[in-house]
């Protein structure tokens, strides 16, 4: 769905066919400026579909401080001029965007500050239809992104492979299908599965749910197996991952996490929209 779809529903939402309060209180030709300022210290994010809510209900949005900046409880991040029935009708919509997008990217830069070096991607957990609009806030924040959906990458899990009737069927079937182009990655669970996996012949395997002693077991098979001569295997670590355990994992080795929490697990930032002239 294109942003200015999104935002078109999101209004309809919150807005209805009216905002009864706005009209009875707010003169039709009174107009002013609004700050937006955060209330605490965080990372900006979400200036686009927060310019295209004021867009559409007719006020202009202006940037004070670019995304990605960080900066602390007061700052004013953006200005709002216009009408101010259209600024009070924009105003709640607006700021759940950049208080949702601003929480995930303060959230990942606190994670992949724990491992700087380390590539830290999120995942398809996302909220239905805010896709694009999250992983441009991890972006921003600092992280990667995973494929992004359905269509740009295989990625073999549990289910597939249990309908496919295991996993060298399963890699068999995958390795038939894709160009040349299209990576093979396959998830695992434990030692034996990742041995199946790497003589199936995939691309990349995904270590799932291990402890950093079991990783390190992983690590030396694949390694073990590369020194072999039978091609470098990508390896990406999954679940139960946190910003505590990714210093051991970098020094471990694992060439990717993924996080599904860098945007589940994100609060929201505090935002707050207000009246700062009124010039009719």
């Amino acid at each position: 769905m294109q942003l200015a779809e999104l935002v078109r529903h999101a209004l309809a939402e919150d807005v209805g066919h009216r905002d009864v309060t706005t009209e009875a209180t707010v003169p039709a030709d009174r107009r002013g400026q609004a700050e937006i300022r955060a209330k605490q210290e965080l990372v900006v994010c979400g200036h686009e579909p927060a310019a295209e809510v004021f867009r559409q209900v007719g006020a202009r949005y202006t940037i004070e401080v670019a995304e990605g900046q960080r900066v602390e409880p007061g700052a004013v991040i953006a200005r709002v001029d216009g009408s101010l029935r259209a600024m009070l009708i924009g105003e709640r919509l607006a700021l759940n965007f950049l208080m949702r997008l601003s929480g995930i990217a303060t959230h990942t830069s606190q994670t992949v500050s724990a491992a700087p070096d380390l590539r830290v991607v999120d995942t398809r957990k996302t909220t239905p239809l805010h896709r694009a609009l999250e992983r441009h806030a991890v972006r921003v924040g600092g992280g990667g992104n995973h494929r992004f959906a359905l269509y740009d990458g295989i990625l073999i899990k549990d289910n597939h492979i249990a309908a496919a009737g295991g996993i060298a069927a399963a890699v068999a079937a995958a390795r038939a299908f894709a160009h040349h182009l299209l990576r093979i990655e396959i998830e695992v669970g434990d030692l034996h599965e990742l041995r199946q996996a790497l003589e199936a012949g995939v691309d990349a395997v995904l270590l799932d749910n291990m402890d950093d002693d079991r990783i390190a077991e992983a690590l030396a098979i694949v390694r073990s197996w590369q020194d072999g001569g039978q091609g470098r295997v990508l390896v990406e670590a999954s679940g139960n991952m946190d910003a505590a355990r990714l210093p051991a994992l970098a020094r471990l080795g694992v060439d990717l996490v993924s996080i599904g929490g860098l945007i589940h697990q994100a609060t929201w930032a505090d935002l707050s929209m207000k009246i700062a002239m009124v010039t009719a």
